[in-house]
């Protein structure tokens, strides 16, 4: 009767341990499947960790269609997106207007259609750029590309062959500045990179928050004329998640306009280019800025 009694005790306490270790995370916090997103999801995890008691979960590598679809169906909570993308590829729009316009008509889609919040901007723009090497903008006095229009038929152009044919590429803004290269070469990926290094061309296509432009210490030339569509990154979280936890609007509007452009490539480059742990550049930007202790 004894050895019946204590097994039926460890049985229950078994079943209580299981029940412990499957209980669902209060917040799911999502990131999509490249390094900048690995930075941001982490800092999602880490401030939300350090100003509530909520218990959260991160789900990362997950395609831009996956994740939107994950937020409307409740899999995801929250994650950042750009005002570019949601504008474009989930709301399906088209005009062409500021990125200030971009932005509130996002917010207000995105409730109206689905009843999701779009928060303050973080404060960054990963958008399309040209950049050129340093001495080349000091030598020519390169700040933006209207200042590279002036001088364009000296240099040759290296970019991806769809930024090369696109409507919202190189054809419409060259119309645009009225540039006109000496050459324009494909070249696809990381390559392009070791050709402006290498001197063979001297205007590259790149990202504006690319980790990548520190390494090869290339200068990203302003968009003077607003050509190129905002990217502006921004938290997006159902409805529903701020209904049941209020407090996390305040913890995760600390984050408003604080991450530049400058920034977020300073955090990219340490990923990608020194081999830092994403989590560990996250935390590491959180405590430099007292966000976390």
């Amino acid at each position: 009767m004894k050895k019946t009694k204590l097994l039926i005790l460890i049985i229950i306490m078994l079943g209580i341990l299981y029940g412990c270790a499957e209980k669902e995370p209060d917040i799911v916090v999502g990131a999509k499947d490249f390094t900048e997103q690995y930075i941001l999801g982490n800092i999602l995890v880490l401030l939300i960790e350090e100003h509530t008691d909520l218990t959260v979960a991160y789900k990362s590598d997950l395609a831009s269609d996956v994740i939107f679809s994950g937020i409307r169906t409740g899999v995801v909570d929250l994650y950042v997106d750009y005002t570019g993308t949601v504008y474009g590829s989930y709301l399906r729009l088209s005009e062409t207007l500021s990125g200030e316009e971009i932005y509130e008509i996002t917010v207000r889609e995105l409730y109206e259609r689905y009843n999701l919040r779009m928060l303050d901007k973080l404060g960054f723009n990963n958008t399309f750029a040209l950049a050129v090497r340093s001495d080349i903008a000091s030598e020519y006095n390169l700040h933006t590309l209207s200042d590279l229009a002036r001088v364009s038929s000296n240099f040759a152009f290296g970019g991806n062959s769809e930024f090369l044919s696109r409507f919202d590429g190189l054809p419409n803004l060259k119309r645009l500045y009225n540039m006109s290269f000496a050459e324009e070469k494909i070249i696809n990926g990381f390559a392009r990179y070791n050709a402006i290094a290498d001197n063979e061309i001297q205007v590259v296509e790149a990202f504006s928050t690319d980790g990548i432009l520190l390494d090869f210490d290339l200068v990203v030339l302003e968009d003077d004329l607003g050509f190129f569509s905002p990217y502006q990154a921004a938290i997006i979280i159902r409805n529903e998640t701020v209904e049941a936890y209020p407090e996390l609007i305040n913890v995760l509007q600390m984050l408003s306009g604080v991450l530049t452009d400058e920034i977020m490539r300073g955090l990219n480059y340490k990923v990608d280019i020194l081999g830092e742990l994403p989590r560990d550049v996250a935390e590491e930007f959180l405590r430099e800025n007292n966000f976390i202790r």
